[in-house]
């Protein structure tokens, strides 16, 4: 199983929070890397893969997309969401795979040729609407997406664990890529997706907290 590194970008810094109350994030300065500043950062982190949040432009209030290219071209790959609403959002540059997050896509999925799904997820529903996460993902089937992000928003930076019931009705809903990321707390989650067949898992908490080996992430599999 894949393991990709995820850093939140706000205000042209790393930051860190929980739950995805994005008003309260700030920058991270207690985990691994004495540095917020992005490039730095993964210079210290040296993740095999990174997923990016660009929370600015997800809230429509900037964007940090040099930042970005220059952070993907230090990576095999590097999954960005940018807050797509619509395919001319697309981000161009090495190693890039576009994110499409349904919390800002707007309702016609249809409209979009390529890269990831992001199922952004709270208490349990796929926002901007009340979806059931498995259902989406059926309904997304014939859609050219490369496969699915679950990205479960509440658990986010928490590291409360997996909803393990949840995980075999998703994995069985495709047979695409398909990662999931928040609330992952350790290496016993890690084996549970792995178990589940997930194929990656997108972390960052407990690598910072030591519950997750950093040179795990820098081989960037799992198992």
């Amino acid at each position: 199983m894949d393991l990709v590194l995820a850093m939140d970008l706000k205000g042209g810094l790393v930051v860190h929070g929980k739950r995805g109350e994005r008003n309260t994030y700030r920058p991270l300065t207690w985990g691994l890397s004495p540095t917020a500043e992005p490039v730095s950062y993964l210079s210290v982190m040296r993740p095999h893969a990174l997923y990016i949040a660009d929370l600015d432009r997800i809230t429509g209030r900037g964007s940090h997309d040099q930042e970005i290219i220059s952070c993907a071209r230090m990576v095999s790959t590097c999954y960005v969401d940018r807050g797509c609403r619509s395919p001319e959002d697309y981000l161009s540059g090495e190693n890039i795979m576009n994110v499409v997050g349904t919390e800002t896509a707007g309702e016609d999925l249809t409209r979009y040729p390529s890269g990831i799904l992001s199922l952004d997820i709270r208490n349990g529903h796929v926002i901007p609407g009340a979806g059931v996460p498995a259902q989406v993902i059926t309904e997304a089937e014939p859609l050219p997406f490369r496969g699915y992000l679950i990205l479960n928003l509440g658990a986010v930076g928490t590291s409360e664990g997996l909803p393990a019931a949840e995980l075999s009705p998703l994995r069985s809903a495709t047979a695409k890529y398909l990662l999931y990321g928040g609330g992952i707390s350790g290496v016993r989650d890690l084996d549970l997706l792995a178990s589940a067949g997930f194929d990656g898992a997108v972390v960052a908490t407990a690598v910072h907290t030591g519950k997750i080996p950093i040179d795990a992430v820098r081989r960037g599999v799992w198992c």
